[in-house]
């Protein structure tokens, strides 16, 4: 397969909370692209917060239905990071599931659904 994924949008209601919150989970500022968009970049893929409004599109803010997943060298402090962030919900403690991996779920303020996996432990499929 000669496709890949860049990038995902995370759309968002107040793009400056969107960036505060994101910077501080991620530890960079990301770069403002326009009024309504933010981009971190996520090794080969760029999360893109996306706000409507600042944008002046006629399309009208929702969260993301599922679940955006991120590897990380370090479980531990990125929990701590998330506990920081202001995250709408956080889960208690950092669980191992049943298909091997490690991880923790959470939704950012916005209501979009992330999960934080140990990277020693992605269960690809494979």
């Amino acid at each position: 397969m000669d496709a890949r994924l860049f990038r995902v949008i995370v759309p968002v209601s107040d793009i400056r909370r969107a960036a505060e919150f994101y910077e501080t989970l991620f530890g960079e500022p990301g770069v403002r692209v326009s009024q309504g968009r933010h981009y971190f970049h996520c090794g080969a893929t760029i999360l893109a917060c996306y706000d409507p409004a600042a944008d002046v599109d006629e399309k009208v803010f929702s969260p993301n239905p599922e679940h955006i997943y991120f590897a990380v060298r370090d479980l531990e402090a990125q929990y701590r990071l998330a506990q920081n962030a202001g995250c709408e919900w956080i889960e208690e403690g950092i669980n191992d599931r049943s298909w091997g991996e490690r991880s923790f779920y959470a939704r950012d303020p916005f209501g979009n659904p992330l999960c934080f996996v140990d990277e020693r432990t992605l269960f690809t499929g494979r």
